[in-house]
C-alpha cells in the first residue's frame, strides 16, 4: 500500500509543477496580444545575470590584458637589489637577482620541484621552503634538490637605475 501511496503522491506532485510552469508559459490577453507573464523581480534578476556575465567576461578580459600590460612596468629600482642576493616579487612570480655588480638576473618565483612560490634569496641562492630546493642566483640551475630542473629565466629590461619585465 505505501508503494501506491508513494507512486500516486509522486505522479501527482510531478503533474502539478507541470502545471504551474505550463501557466508561465502561454499568457495572453483578451486583445490578442501577447504580454509577459514574467515578474518584475524575475526580468530584474535575469538582467542582473545578464550584467553579472558581462562584468565576468570584462574581468577575465582586463585580467588578461593585466598580464599582458604587466611588461614594461617597473619591478624595482636597481639599489633595491642588492649584490649577491636577489628579490622576490610574488604577484609577478619572478626573482630578480644581481650576482654580480651591475649584472641582474630574473627567473620564475615557482619552484620546479612541485611549484611552490621560492620564500627567500640568501647566501647565493634562491630557496623553496616546501622541500629545502635552493638554485644558484647566477643561473637558476640546482644548487641542492630535490628539484632536478633549473628555475626558468624571466626577461627583465634595465635602463638607468629601473629594472621593468620585458
Amino acid at each position: 500500500m505505501t508503494d501506491g501511496s508513494t507512486r500516486r503522491t509522486m505522479l501527482t506532485t510531478g503533474a502539478s509543477a507541470l502545471a504551474v510552469c505550463c501557466v508561465g508559459c502561454g499568457n495572453s490577453n483578451d486583445n490578442g496580444s501577447s504580454s509577459s507573464s514574467e515578474s518584475p523581480a524575475a526580468s530584474a534578476s535575469a538582467s542582473e545575470s545578464a550584467s553579472a556575465a558581462a562584468s565576468a567576461s570584462a574581468s577575465a578580459e582586463a585580467s588578461s590584458s593585466g598580464s599582458a600590460s604587466a611588461a614594461g612596468k617597473a619591478l624595482a629600482q636597481t639599489s633595491q637589489i642588492p649584490e649577491g642576493g636577489g628579490m622576490i616579487f610574488k604577484e609577478q612570480k619572478i626573482v630578480v637577482t644581481q650576482p654580480k655588480k651591475g649584472e641582474y638576473k630574473a627567473f620564475s618565483a615557482i619552484c620546479t620541484h612541485q611549484g611552490c612560490t621560492v620564500s627567500r634569496v640568501a647566501d647565493g641562492t634562491i630557496d623553496c621552503p616546501c622541500h629545502g630546493s635552493k638554485f644558484h642566483i647566477a643561473d637558476g640551475s640546482v644548487a641542492h634538490g630535490p628539484a632536478t630542473k633549473p628555475l626558468p629565466a624571466e626577461s627583465i629590461t634595465v635602463s638607468g637605475n629601473s629594472i621593468t619585465l620585458a
